[in-house]
């Protein structure tokens, strides 16, 4: 929206109703989100608490009646009870009855007032957490690229600050403008019994005021919309800064200062903005006020000429019930302009919040999808036809991510990718399970089209270990159990001996108990994998599903780590994607990506063998590996005191010793590693060939 630091609207004046540009008005409410039946589909969050409403409206309707009656027996007091029109003294029975009657009205309208008030907040309340779970859970439905394009700040000012910006107007609205019209109406109808021609004068500047009361609340709608805007940036910033990473790459980089001045800046243009919002309307209500409140003393000065006339009999009971009238109309009449206000301060805030619920996703089941269960291959199946991919927002003429990828993972094969950065390797891993949408081709799951089958189905015969790993800021166990929530703690145990993390987790003093702090922090990388595996063999999937599990982590780290994967993978389907090539070369198949194409593919010897771009990164990964007047690596050291110590040796560990202390001529021919067939399983020998 506009009119922030200083751009089109300006600072509009503290009166608040002065020089509004109509035009740029306009203009600005141009850029705002157009909502079809906005306010239609703002009713109809209330309905399904009509019944409650309803009897709400009865409250209210009584409470305003019952509100009018007092000043009608104000008048009776005056002529027949105190100073009878009659003649004669103060009728005291009279009296007292109506004052009974008078003190037993306010009584019932106290406990009206308070069963309305009761009702009106649970309703309001009601509605406001039924929308903010509503699109919360449509912000889950979301594609995984929406989140990659959106800030989490903005995500999250949409569900907290607009949300609860709106919530005053779900809470009281209804009530108030039923209340206060009833009210207006029938203290117009109380004025017009008393005297007709005194509430002529009384409501003649009405249409005036209803006129200023609009322009005031374009001004108001066009500052709530900036002020979100200013809100969103500031969660945003916050967000952003305040997290674990964010403080180390402030701290890194020395910008604590610079942070905090960005955000004074936003925060000193949301202090103006609500400055500006609340100030915005209060010069056109201090007129109204000073109007209704004159209204009183024109009624004396009308009702002395009518009386010194004699145009008409009126009595002071009839002046003091008049004015008495008169002046409960201020407040509902202020009320409902206030409610005016509201709503179209509100409108931007609604617009906000249902443009987000009208986000179609771009990933939805198909109404004759099916699961996993019903698919006719073999179950963990991963197959590639000619797969196009192209992301949503990138340029028509650049060429897309993937372009014509084939291959097949069969049930409980290892197949890795390997590749240059951008070759859109990472992309074949999520489009496997669908958390993005091929563009062209056909991925099929289990032998049947990712399209056909539910999403929740394929996701839940799939895990996912990543680069950087999601822990909550919770302890281990919390954080195991998300795959599985009812897991015992026998299953806990057995999955983390199986990733090699159980006998660290025990040797903190609190255990399975032990808080990771935000995002892990408190654990090694290496622990926090291991974490991160362990939690997906609690899930138990057909598939796995790896992306670069290993590629920040230290070589003993990451040997660990690698043997815990390679436990995780037995029988299973796996799809690894790497730079490290000690980590894959005992894949079953590895498929090197350049430009979005597979352009080899083989196990890791028939690669070196040939002599391709598999070869030249593998030369390019033992170059970098050489270290001066080191001939041969050592055999890994017992270190008690380290708190991630080595597993035991493995296949995977003896592959990277190998291929990263091999030696390379000067004309970059590679040596072959291919095993020895004499030797079983994981104690197997690599040897070279020529």
């Amino acid at each position: 929206m506009g009119g922030g630091r200083g751009g089109p609207g300006g600072p509009v004046g503290h009166g608040g109703f002065h020089g509004v540009d109509e035009a740029a008005q306009k203009k600005l409410n141009a850029q705002a989100p157009e909502i079809a039946d906005l306010g239609a589909r703002v009713v109809a969050l209330f309905r399904p608490y009509t019944g409650r409403i309803i009897v709400t409206g009865i409250l209210v309707v009584a409470g305003a009646t019952i509100g009018v009656i007092p000043p009608l027996i104000v008048q009776r007091i005056f002529d027949d009870a105190l100073f009878p029109v009659a003649g004669g003294g103060p009728e005291l029975g009279l009296l007292v009855r109506l004052v009974l009657i008078m003190i037993g009205l306010f009584l019932l309208s106290a406990v009206l007032g308070v069963a309305q008030t009761w009702f009106t907040s649970t309703v309001g309340n009601d509605v406001t957490g039924d929308l903010r779970v509503k699109l919360f859970g449509h912000l889950q439905s979301m594609e995984l690229g929406f989140f990659t394009r959106t800030k989490t700040g903005v995500i999250q000012s949409r569900l907290q600050n607009d949300v609860g910006g709106v919530s005053g107007v779900l809470t009281n609205t209804v009530t108030s403008i039923l209340g206060n019209v009833v009210t207006v109406a029938s203290a117009l109808v109380a004025m017009v019994i008393i005297d007709w021609r005194l509430t002529l004068i009384a409501v003649f500047m009405m249409p005036i005021l209803i006129f200023v009361q609009r322009r005031v609340g374009q001004v108001r709608a066009r500052i709530a919309g900036e002020t979100q805007e200013s809100l969103a940036e500031l969660t945003s910033i916050t967000q952003e800064t305040l997290s674990v990473s964010g403080i180390l790459l402030s701290k890194a980089f020395n910008r604590q200062r610079a942070e905090s001045a960005r955000y004074s800046d936003e925060n000193a243009n949301q202090v103006q903005l609500q400055v500006r919002r609340a100030m915005s309307g209060q010069g056109f209500f201090a007129v109204v006020q000073v109007l209704m409140a004159s209204v009183p003393a024109v009624i004396y000065l009308v009702a002395g000429y009518l009386i010194a006339g004699g145009t008409g009999a009126i009595t002071a009971g009839t002046v003091v019930a008049f004015t008495t009238v008169q002046a409960r109309l201020l407040m509902p009449l202020m009320g409902l302009m206030r409610v005016a206000l509201d709503l179209q301060t509100s409108r931007a805030l609604f617009a906000r919040i249902f443009e987000y619920l009208d986000l179609t996703p771009a990933i939805i089941d198909r109404p004759d999808a099916v699961t996993v269960a019903d698919a006719p291959g073999p179950l963990g199946r991963v197959e590639f036809r000619d797969v196009v991919f192209r992301y949503p927002d990138a340029a028509g003429a650049a060429r897309p991510t993937l372009g014509g990828v084939s291959f097949v993972a069969e049930h409980g094969q290892h197949v890795a990718f390997v590749g240059p950065s951008g070759a859109g390797k990472t992309t074949i891993l999520y489009l496997a399970p669908r958390l993005y949408e091929a563009s062209g081709g056909t991925v099929l799951f289990s032998g049947a089209d990712v399209r056909t089958l539910t999403q929740e189905s394929i996701i839940d015969h799939v895990g996912i270990v990543s680069q950087e790993t999601y822990l909550f800021h919770a302890t281990i166990r919390e954080n195991l159990r998300y795959a599985k929530p009812g897991a015992t703690d026998a299953e806990l145990e057995a999955a983390c001996t199986a990733a090699s993390i159980h006998h660290v987790i025990v040797g903190f003093e609190r255990g399975y108990d032990t808080i990771v702090g935000e995002r892990g922090y408190r654990l090694s990388g290496g622990e926090k994998q291991r974490i991160a595996i362990a939690r997906v063999l609690l899930k138990d999937p057909p598939v796995l599903l790896l992306d670069e599990a290993t590629s920040a982590l230290d070589t003993v780290s990451e040997r660990i780590v690698q043997e815990a994967l390679d436990t995780a993978a037995r029988g299973r389907t796996t799809l690894t994607v790497a730079h490290r090539l000690s980590t894959v070369i005992g894949a079953d198949v590895i498929h090197v990506v350049d430009a979005g194409r597979i352009v080899e593919s083989g196990t890791h010897a028939e690669l070196l063998s040939n002599g391709g771009l598999y070869a030249e990164l593998a030369a390019q990964q033992m170059a970098a590996s050489q270290i001066e007047g080191i001939v041969a690596a050592e055999g890994p050291h017992d270190l008690p005191d380290r708190r991630a110590d080595r597993a035991p040796v493995g296949a995977a560990g003896h592959d990277a010793t190998l291929l990263l202390t091999a030696d390379v001529s000067d004309t970059g021919a590679l040596p072959v590693l291919e095993p020895d067939s004499e030797a079983p399983g994981d104690e197997r020998v690599w040897s070279h060939r020529s």
